[in-house]
């Protein structure tokens, strides 16, 4: 009986372990459309993975979001930027859903955030329902596609995310059907120097390596004749069926004389390591020509969980006489693989290409705090702001100075510190920091002002400056006129503009009464819904206030009528 009861005690043991770690074909689509993606989990973005999936909603705004399964609300965002509209919906499963860039939400979650919104008289809030206070069932609409946030172009951004870990996962992980029968695509390959005295094809340097397409529909490479320990890097993208879009890909193994030395995929990941993708890529490369090469190799900063396999963190020591077979599979969801075969033999050659490296008068230690004194600003640099070691640019000046450039990743923020002894009061509040973008324009930077001294803080290298903004904001009605009847307009709308640091808050007031007023930065538009508030004057005195990022502030006064 014992016998018995070990062997039913192995089978059900091993049922459980077998089954799928993720519940499959539980979960509805968010959309009754085909899922066409325009962006997938785990994308290479700036600074960060994609955290879920960008679903194509036909290039049109409005369609129908629907709840995958019961749940209850638990997280309404309204956001100018990142996310726009967003809903986070928990199920009793174990997971949350989200849903963000929305147009709209289901009239009653719009009317419970439009309470709250009226009440902070603000468009932008937060807020976290209790469990159950707003349940929704499988397959109930509880919002509407759109654009909003930083959104590039309608679409729904779908997450799902594990109540336990946080984590948010790939949503194909659920059973998601998506049409793919393309392999990915590679565009160009690189070979690393990873030790002092590593070689490749006669150069200390990364090196690109050219590769041809074969019969069977691989690739090889060039023969590439190498010393020392090296490491592999490509760029490439995937794309899925009826799209165009240059997508991420799902799943990378590097191989060498047939034994695995690199393997990741993007099945899950932590919010708290994304920005971790700068070590995992060419971030050099990156800053100077806007390519991301991904390195099959780990450097000693990445902290990535990603990876299931690695044999000396991927780096390939190559020795004098021996030849080496680097094989990488480049693999998709569907698991349709394009691979590229590099043969290495190993030689010493003379070098013809030394070592670059560009030294400057100051050398940071990332491990340890570093502070500047740039003449007219100061910068402090906490431990480990940076990932790596590395010779800094630093150029002095009274008003403007140079920290380095965009080629190298900061992790955490640093700061910048401007002295503004030398200006009057009224200079001073017009007065702001900026860094120059890559046209030599000042893109306003958060600005503390504390008496003498303006201070930012910041990820991003680059040249900074203080700027003067002294023109107030520009406020122009864009679908209606002073003193026109809008009896049958459904909404209102006014462009508000500024020249230089930017929009900051803007007020609406109809009759003297607080209205909310949505705005989408991409068009500098303001809206207001008619069906918000009932009007109870025929005549309507409108005032809008906008004030831009230093102070300047335009109202806007108008009279129209309504019944």
């Amino acid at each position: 009986m014992r016998i018995y009861a070990f062997i039913a005690a192995l089978f059900l043991l091993t049922s459980v372990y077998g089954q799928e770690k993720y519940p499959q074909n539980k979960f509805q689509s968010p959309l009754d459309i085909p899922l066409i993606l325009a962006g997938n989990f785990g994308e290479l973005r700036s600074n960060h993975f994609h955290s879920g999936i960008d679903i194509k909603t036909q290039q049109r705004e409005g369609l129908a979001v629907y709840a995958i399964d019961d749940a209850s609300v638990t997280r309404i965002k309204i956001s100018h930027w990142g996310y726009g509209k967003a809903l986070y919906i928990t199920h009793p499963s174990g997971y949350t859903s989200v849903y963000a860039h929305l147009q709209k939400f289901s009239p009653k979650i719009e009317e419970y955030i439009k309470k709250i919104q009226y009440k902070k008289q603000s468009y932008q809030v937060e807020t976290f329902p209790d469990f159950g206070e707003l349940k929704v069932k499988k397959g109930e609409v509880i919002a509407y596609s759109g654009n909003t946030g930083g959104s590039s172009g309608p679409h729904l951004h779908f997450e799902i995310r594990s109540n336990t870990t946080s984590k948010p996962t790939n949503p194909l992980l659920y059973g998601y059907d998506i049409r793919d029968a393309t392999d990915p695509t590679i565009l160009n390959l690189y070979a690393y120097p990873l030790s002092n005295d590593a070689q490749i094809n006669r150069s200390a340097n990364k090196t690109q390596i050219k590769f041809k397409r074969q019969a069977d529909g691989s690739y090889l490479a060039d023969k590439v004749y190498a010393s020392g320990t090296i490491g592999i890097g490509f760029n490439g993208y995937d794309r899925q069926d009826m799209a165009a879009n240059k997508n991420g890909i799902y799943a990378i193994e590097q191989l060498v004389n047939g034994k695995t030395y690199s393997k990741f995929k993007f099945d899950s990941f932590s919010f708290a390591e994304t920005r971790y993708i700068n070590t995992l890529i060419d971030y050099q490369h990156y800053g100077k020509y806007s390519q991301r090469i991904v390195k099959c190799f780990k450097d000693p900063s990445n902290k990535l969980s990603i990876y299931s396999d690695l044999h000396n963190d991927g780096k390939i020591v190559v020795n004098n006489g021996l030849t080496y077979n680097v094989e990488l599979l480049l693999k998709d969801w569907e698991n349709n693989t394009t691979k590229i075969i590099i043969p290495i033999e190993g030689k010493v050659q003379e070098l013809k290409s030394p070592k670059k490296v560009a030294t400057t008068d100051n050398y940071l230690i990332a491990k340890k705090p570093n502070n500047y004194n740039l003449e007219g600003a100061k910068v402090y640099f906490p431990a480990n702001t940076f990932y790596n070691d590395f010779y800094i640019d630093l150029k002095k000046g009274k008003d403007t100075v140079k920290i380095h450039n965009n080629e190298v990743p900061a992790h955490r923020n640093f700061t910048i510190t401007f002295d503004v002894s030398k200006y009057s009061d009224t200079e001073k509040k017009q007065l702001f920091i900026a860094r120059l973008n890559s046209k030599n324009l000042p893109i306003h930077a958060t600005t503390y002002k504390r008496g003498n001294t303006f201070t930012t803080r910041t990820k991003n290298l680059g040249t900074y400056t203080l700027a003067k903004d002294t023109i107030a904001p520009v406020i122009t009605p864009k679908n209606f006129k002073a003193k026109q009847w809008l009896n049958n307009y459904k909404y209102l709308s006014l462009k508000i503009v500024d020249d230089l640091s930017g929009i900051d808050t803007y007020n609406a007031y109809i009759n003297g009464e607080w209205v909310l007023m949505s705005y989408e930065y991409k068009t500098n538009t303001i809206t207001y819904n008619f069906d918000d508030k009932i009007l109870n004057k025929k005549e309507c005195n409108l005032k809008v206030i906008v004030t831009d990022n230093v102070g300047n502030s335009t109202t806007y006064e108008t009279t129209f009528y309504r019944k």
